[in-house]
């Protein structure tokens, strides 16, 4: 089992003493990474729920220790060189923020006596009552690490929710925001573990988010929700002053509130949001700023001119220091970490997550994540918020590249006038296509746009093959789907028909190199005018499922001709999908009435269904099995043990037969809303590492959530026990006999001529009521189609007998 997808962007990072590694935050572990290659070289793994703080000990460069903090109550020593834990402390309520004075001003040699090391702690109090008016449930505590135990009775500062703490360079102040306040306490030179920190408090008309010191001056910025940035100069001289200060009492304070401990304070403005980065440059002559334009603003501290960094593409979120002051990481909202190159600030290397949810607007705003796997390779698409698809690796969890779909100079704010609402990939992952929508404009000038890619042979990144615009006049997309061998793909939609296209090499001779190629329309077709809602390849390629709605109509996609109807369901069918080779078919409708059906075409008639709310599908290439995610019910999950509400877990995976309605496993998930689920074939390398008993898997199953995090195990092997609450035995291989797809169940498809008119049976036999009747009651057609068989078989035509 293999876990991955979390988030790089929770918690600020840190840099090693020698600054090659960079620390970050990733769930309950600690990812080390390479500044220079970009690449994960170890982690540190202990905590059991989110980390929130990685601290860096200071010392010479060949020292690497670190103090670690966790929502699970914990604070963590370690030597993140081999790895290893060297210390566990237990402050039994949830960290969000953890700072230690004494060591981030520490010289990196220091030959003075050590003394107890305390740390400021940002603490929930999970036992405040909630019946209290303004309950405050956020605490600054302060903790002996050196002893091991928190300072009794001392509490620094009681809020309504927990708040990040910020910690100058020096370690002589530290300070939070809160609402339109913001607090400032001096750190005592000599600390006993009883003294207390000196406070004051500065106030602003907006609410704060986020603030920075100045190095080496009293000086603090803060930034606002509104995109301006305040600077206090000269603050705490008349609290924090010593006997051998002098303090002007009567002298002027410009742009200080009221009776705030400051000589001045100043308001720069030009960000148009939220400020979200703050910080000064370590020579203190900068500050620099960001938010969500993706800018990076830097401004000359004395005379508040400003020069900017180029776009960097997404919202800004943490700018981290090294200590080499030639490098700094910025991290950005699309779960990205860029290592930049001082003072120029060009980008070095990327650390690149597998990119967050994003929301769409308008029509589009209950649209699903839309992830697209790759079977062979291992790779999932994903689409961006900058109009663009990046392919992520499941089994190395790192990020591979993006593809831009679209070339759009997109400025996060926006009013979004694009949206890529389709992916797909082929199933040897040579073949990609996109679907995106240009919004109209006041009701004016909308588009729709397919697009074909092709994979380059030797880049192994996907370029662009064809554009057609319009595909199917002024109507939507559904789906898209590949032929699973050929070049060949099928898309349908809203307007009532469905296209197959076929890449010019399936016609060209051979010899001409696919970039050359383009994709044209083979064929059309529709069924009674109906909206056509999903669409699917058989395993072999030889038939072709287009929904209509309700019904599931049966196509040759060679010849385009209509082979057989089943149906319907209650609601309008969403999905369609092959249960690997076999002769069933899987179909899912939404709303109103969810169903998940399992149909049989040799049948024409349905097999067996749920009504279940089903997020996604997907169906094992050599099993008759196949996996749903599904959603659970607000009733059921009433009925959950505490400890499973509190743990979130709102579906689950269902690991199906397909002959057989009873699960063969079932598995609990979190954050199903918007996730994912997928079949993926062993990868060699993966095998190699992690598979010590020569057991290996022929396919994987992997589920990704609706925040993209993700887990990869082998459905059938004891593994997956550990999340599994139900198992059966029973998965049937399938039998290899030649002919799969349609001509294994009714046999060669005879010649048809193409000026020759056509009847469209609704079965495929000339004599239905001979065979229509048989069967099990609920797996009858529906009535309609037994009395139109009935009365035809009344009114055959007989043949005289000759004698």
């Amino acid at each position: 089992m293999i876990r991955g997808g979390s988030s790089y962007i929770s918690s600020p990072p840190a840099f090693s003493n020698d600054a090659k590694r960079l620390l970050v935050c990733t769930a309950n572990t600690v990812s080390i990474f390479s500044t220079s290659t970009a690449l994960q070289v170890a982690s540190l793994k202990g905590h059991t729920a989110v980390v929130t703080s990685v601290i860096v000990v200071p010392g010479t460069k060949v020292l690497c220790y670190c103090w670690t903090a966790s929502l699970d109550g914990t604070i963590r020593y370690w030597d993140f060189s081999v790895p290893e834990l060297l210390k566990t402390l237990d402050v039994k309520m949830p960290i969000f923020s953890m700072v230690i004075p004494s060591i981030v001003g520490q010289p990196a040699e220091s030959n003075e006596k050590p003394t107890d090391v305390f740390a400021y702690l940002s603490i929930e109090d999970k036992k405040v009552q909630e019946n209290r008016p303004k309950a405050m449930h956020g605490q600054i505590r302060k903790c002996n690490l050196t002893a091991s135990r928190m300072v009794g009775g001392l509490i620094l500062k009681e809020t309504p929710q927990p708040e990040f703490i910020t910690v100058s360079s020096s370690g002589k102040f530290f300070g939070i925001r809160n609402k339109r306040k913001l607090h400032v306490w001096l750190v005592p030179a000599i600390d006993s573990g009883r003294s207390l920190a000196k406070k004051i408090t500065l106030h602003h008309s907006k609410t704060l988010s986020v603030l920075a010191f100045h190095p080496t001056e009293r000086i603090v910025a803060a930034g606002d929700v509104t995109g301006r940035i305040l600077v206090w100069r000269g603050f705490g001289y008349r609290t924090f002053s010593t006997g051998d200060e002098l303090v002007n009492k009567e002298e002027e304070h410009p742009g200080v509130r009221g009776n705030d401990d400051a000589d001045s304070c100043s308001t720069w403005h030009w960000h148009s949001a939220e400020v979200k980065v703050l910080s000064f440059s370590s020579d203190g002559a900068y500050l620099y700023s960001g938010g969500k334009e993706g800018v990076l603003v830097v401004w000359q501290l004395d005379t508040g001119k400003k020069k900017f960094l180029p776009r960097i593409g997404s919202p800004l979120l943490c700018f981290t220091d090294s200590p080499d002051p030639t490098l700094s990481s910025i991290s950005c909202a699309d779960n990205l970490i860029h290592i930049l190159e001082m003072p120029s600030m060009d980008i070095l290397k990327t650390i690149s997550g597998i990119k967050l949810p994003h929301s769409f607007p308008g029509r589009y705003e209950g649209l699903s994540s839309g992830f697209a796997f790759d079977y062979t390779s291992g790779l999932v698409a994903l689409r961006t918020e900058s109009y663009g698809i990046q392919f992520y690796s499941l089994f190395d969890d790192h990020g591979m590249y993006e593809v831009q779909v679209c070339e759009r100079n997109h400025q996060p704010g926006d009013e979004i006038s694009v949206v890529v609402i389709l992916v797909a990939l082929s199933q040897d992952g040579s073949m990609m296509s996109t679907v995106e929508v240009k919004l109209p404009e006041e009701g004016i000038g909308g588009l729709v746009c397919l697009k074909f890619w092709a994979l380059g042979s030797e880049n192994k990144k996907f370029t662009l093959s064809t554009v057609i615009y319009e595909p199917h006049r002024d109507a939507g997309i559904s789906a898209v789907a590949f032929h699973p061998t050929r070049h060949m793909a099928v898309s349908s939609s809203y307007g009532g028909d469905f296209k197959v296209w076929v890449c010019n090499d399936e016609i060209q001779q051979k010899g001409q190199t696919l970039q050359n190629s383009g994709w044209a329309c083979l064929a059309v077709g529709a069924y009674k005018k109906k909206p056509m809602t999903a669409a699917a390849f058989s395993l072999d390629g030889s038939v072709l499922a287009v929904a209509a709605e309700t019904v599931i109509t049966l196509w040759d996609p060679d010849k385009n001709v209509l082979l057989a109807v089943i149906g319907e369901t209650l609601s309008p069918i969403v999905t369609l999908s092959f249960a690997g080779k076999s002769e069933y078919l899987v179909s899912v409708s939404r709303d109103p009435k969810p169903q998940l059906s399992v149909w049989t075409m040799s049948k024409l008639s349905l097999s067996w269904s749920y009504r279940l709310h089903i997020e996604a599908v997907a169906c094992a290439v050599d099993l008759l099995s196949f996996a749903v995610l599904a959603l659970l019910p607000e009733s059921s999950m009433c009925t959950e043990s505490n400890e499973s509400m509190s743990q979130g877990r709102d579906g689950a995976i269902l690991l199906f037969n397909v002959m057989d309605p009873v699960p063969v496993a079932t598995w609990s998930v979190r954050k199903a809303k918007g996730g994912g689920l997928s079949f993926l074939q062993g990868n060699p390398s993966f095998l190699e590492e992690k598979i010590s008993d020569g057991n290996a898997p022929k396919e994987f199953l992997v589920y990704v959530n609706g925040d993209h995090e993700y887990v990869l195990f082998d459905p059938y092997s004891n593994e997956a026990n550990e999340v599994s609450t139900a198992r059966r035995k029973g998965l049937v291989e399938i039998e290899e006999t030649g002919q799969v797809g349609y001509a294994s169940i009714y046999g060669e498809l005879p010649e048809f001529k193409r000026n020759q008119t056509l009847l469209v049976p609704s079965v495929p036999s000339e004599r239905p009521w001979e065979t229509i009747f048989s069967g099990s009651s609920h797996n009858l057609p529906p009535l309609s189609k037994l009395c139109a068989a009935f009365l035809e078989s009344l009114m055959e035509k007989r043949t005289a007998a000759v004698e």
